[in-house]
């Protein structure tokens, strides 16, 4: 018996310090610069508080004649670049609108992800970022992401307009897949039902679209995405939707409210899918 609790004792103890060391290994959090240069974003109390759920998202370097860009004076790795758009207000409203409808137990902080931080990227099973039409990974970036997917990671790519933005993200995508097809998703699919039933969907503009309308061309949205080899999405995309910016002006009495009520279902809906599939 003694030596049966012994073993027990001695198989907790490896296992924590497993968990331990798999912590360890995780890039710690730092906050980059945003694209929107945002300076008035307080950071949560607990923000750093291990929890099982954390905001990923996706660093990436632009395209040479990306728009939205502080041109000539940033490096993509310190931010103010396509990757930063809606960060990292976007991140931090969502977390809390997650924590509010669900019971998932979610870090306050998000957590900028660069692909090129050796094994970095498999620590954290969901990536989101927007203006992937403005992405160009290198060929390493790719196999990364392509590894990081077929492992069992879930990545949400969302706002990009129009003819020429799908152009520049299918161009990344199939440096990712070359051989996958990217699919519509119909009102079947199971992401849209986990936890709301999300039948009604509608275009969600970005506080930039409220006078103006849609950006370039991108009048019908895209719920679109790619499976693994059992039918596992692996990747979400939602172009000519600005689900980001539902989450950025929840709190905007002028930004409309059915924008951020569909925005914030989606997002919702995305992490339980990824947490469970």
């Amino acid at each position: 018996m003694i030596k049966l609790k012994n073993a027990l004792w001695l198989g907790i103890g490896g296992l924590a310090l497993c968990g331990c060391c798999l912590y360890a290994y995780q890039r710690p959090w730092r906050l980059f610069e945003s694209l929107e240069q945002y300076d008035d974003i307080p950071i949560p109390a607990d923000g750093q508080d291990p929890a099982e759920f954390v905001f990923a998202r996706l660093m990436f370097p632009s395209l040479p004649y990306a728009r939205f860009e502080f041109r000539g004076r940033r490096n993509w790795r310190e931010g103010g670049t396509s990757w930063t758009e809606d960060y990292p207000r976007a991140d931090r409203h969502f977390v809390v609108a997650l924590r509010r409808l669900s019971r998932v137990n979610a870090r306050g902080l998000e957590q900028p992800v660069n692909p090129d931080d050796v094994d970095d990227i498999y620590n954290w099973p969901w990536l989101y970022s927007g203006l992937t039409g403005n992405w160009d990974l290198t060929d390493e970036q790719a196999a990364k992401i392509r590894e990081y997917l077929l492992r069992g990671g879930f990545f949400y790519a969302d706002d990009f307009w129009g003819p020429d933005e799908w152009r520049g993200f299918e161009a990344g995508m199939k440096k990712i897949f070359p051989n996958r097809d990217i699919v519509e998703l119909t009102n079947e699919e199971a992401l849209f039902h986990i936890v709301y039933d999300l039948d009604d969907r509608y275009q969600i503009l970005g506080e930039w679209g409220l006078r103006r309308g849609p950006r370039d061309g991108g009048i019908t949205p895209q719920w679109r995405g790619i499976r693994d080899d059992k039918g596992r999405l692996m990747v979400a995309i939602t172009a000519n939707s600005d689900i980001g910016d539902s989450w950025e002006f929840a709190d905007l009495p002028a930004y409309p409210e059915r924008f951020s009520a569909l925005g914030i279902r989606i997002g919702v809906n995305y992490v339980l899918y990824s947490m469970t599939h």
